[in-house]
């Protein structure tokens, strides 16, 4: 299955890579971790849509909720039910 997406630039100074010791790609992913991080905080993103943008797995984004000191626990109470049912049939598909 295909996925389309879309694309933004986002202008910034030149040489600002170097001032922070990354490369452009890693500039581009970190920049798109920390609005995935920062929408998922502010309740605009689910941890699964955050992940999508942020370009890695549902685990992986939790955990790095961790390191960034951002909570997992900021659902709406109608979002956490959907959430939980859905992690309970990922662990029933599993299994555990």
């Amino acid at each position: 299955m295909s996925v389309l997406q879309q694309e933004f630039k986002v202008k910034y100074p030149s040489g600002f890579e170097n001032a922070v010791h990354l490369t452009k790609i890693e500039l581009e992913q970190q920049v798109l971790l920390m609005a995935a991080l920062k929408m998922f905080e502010l309740g605009k993103l689910s941890s699964g849509k955050a992940a999508e943008l942020a370009g890695m797995s549902r685990v992986d984004f939790l955990e790095t909720c961790g390191r960034y000191q951002v909570s997992i626990f900021n659902y709406p109470d109608e979002e956490m039910e959907t959430e939980l049912r859905k992690d309970l049939e990922t662990l029933e598909r599993l299994g555990l």
